[in-house]
Parts: C-alpha cells; sequence; structure tokens
C-alpha cells in the first residue's frame, strides 16, 4: 500500500513534472485527434456519398489499418524524419511535430471507420431526400454533418482516447525527452524501469482517470443520440 500512498500524495501535491506530463500528453492528443478529425471527415464522406470503383476495397483496407500496431506507424514516420529519409531536413524527429504526425496517421483510420460507419447507418430516405432536391455536394456534405454530430463527436472522442494511451510512437518519434516530448505511457515505461514505481503509478493512476472519463462521455454522448 506504500507505493499507491505515495503515488496519491504526489498527486494530490500537484507534482510539476508529473502534471507537466499530462498537458504534454493531452496536447499531443488533442491536436493529432483534430487533425485526423478533419481528414477522416473528408475522406469518410466522400466514401459516404460517393460511387467510384475500389471504393468497397478501401473502405476494407482503411478498416484494416486499425490494426495496424503503433510501433509499425512509428517506424514508417521515423524513416520518413531521419535524417537519411526523404523529410529529414525539416529537422522534426524528436519533436511534437513527429510525435503529432505519428499520431494523427495512426487516429486517421480510427476515424474514418467510425464515420462510415455512422453515416452508413442514418436513414436511406435521408440520402434519397438530398439527392431528389438536386443538393450540391457542399450541401449533401453540411447537412449529413450536421444529422451525424454524435457519430463524429463519438469518432473523435474515440480517437483521443486511443491516442492518449499509445505508447510506440510516442517513445519512438518523441525520444521521451523530459520537459518536450514525455508523454504519460512513456513517462510510466521510463520510471517502470529505473524503479520509480511511486511516479509511474501516480501517471498510471491519472491515465487510468482520464480514459475512464473519455469512455464514459462516449457513452452518455451515444445514449443521448439514441434518444433523439
Amino acid at each position: 500500500m506504500k507505493p499507491i500512498q505515495t503515488a496519491i500524495e504526489l498527486i494530490l501535491s500537484g507534482n510539476r513534472e508529473i502534471f507537466f506530463t499530462v498537458g504534454t500528453s493531452l496536447s499531443f492528443s488533442f491536436f493529432s485527434t483534430i487533425l485526423a478529425g478533419f481528414m477522416g471527415l473528408s475522406i469518410a464522406t466522400i466514401l459516404t456519398l460517393c460511387r467510384f470503383p475500389l471504393r468497397r476495397f478501401l473502405i476494407s483496407l482503411i478498416t484494416s489499418l486499425m490494426a495496424v500496431p503503433t510501433v509499425v506507424v512509428g517506424l514508417v514516420v521515423y524513416s520518413l524524419l531521419s535524417r537519411s529519409g526523404p523529410l529529414g531536413s525539416l529537422g522534426w524527429l524528436y519533436t511534437p511535430y513527429a510525435v503529432i504526425i505519428g499520431q494523427s496517421i495512426f487516429a486517421l483510420p480510427i476515424v474514418i471507420s467510425y464515420l462510415w460507419t455512422g453515416f452508413s447507418k442514418l436513414d436511406l430516405r435521408f440520402f434519397e431526400t438530398i439527392h431528389t432536391l438536386g443538393c450540391s455536394f457542399s450541401t449533401k456534405c453540411f447537412l449529413t454533418w450536421r444529422e451525424s454530430q454524435t457519430v463524429l463527436t463519438n469518432a473523435l472522442l474515440s480517437s483521443f482516447g486511443r491516442v492518449l494511451s499509445e505508447v510506440g510512437i510516442s517513445m519512438m518519434l518523441g525520444g521521451n525527452i523530459r520537459w518536450y516530448t514525455r508523454t504519460m505511457t512513456t513517462a510510466i515505461a521510463l520510471e517502470t524501469n529505473r524503479g520509480e514505481y511511486e511516479q509511474a503509478l501516480a501517471l498510471g493512476i491519472l491515465l487510468l482517470l482520464l480514459s475512464i472519463g473519455i469512455n464514459t462521455l462516449t457513452f452518455r454522448i451515444s445514449a443521448q443520440g439514441g434518444r433523439t
């Protein structure tokens, strides 16, 4: 019980390094989710409203990409941003930019799959109506998004939760640099290896609370959306 007590004391005392790490994780996850959200919303909308060759294949491929391990995503982005890579001149490796790019790529298939599944569940009469009225493509997009606000919110929350708890991308692309790119997951791994269980446990408790909060919020939004 001593490590748990010490971990709680670190949290309640407002330990600066712990909460800086939490803030870093939240900011990285927020920006990567927003970036993936913009791209994912555009792609999911096109897949829903447009009919073109290989559409089903693309949907299956994107769905399959949800199972790609984070370390594979990290390895691909690392090869692009390393000194010998095509984007090495940017100097983004081991910076927040690299972590956000990697997390955005990881989150993109999640966002697309959630949104496409949600759009597909809309009443068929809705799509027939906007097609019969001769709405422009931009108007169709707007109306589809308006009808799917709950789906969009849940997709972003689910993506945020997945990104917040990943470790492979943050470790490989951020370098786990103290006061710069260290996130909750990479700090937990580091402190555990160093034998600093109290620090790791404190971060683990906060990560668990955040994950529970995100899942609870997602459930409540889904429940409210189902009643409307």
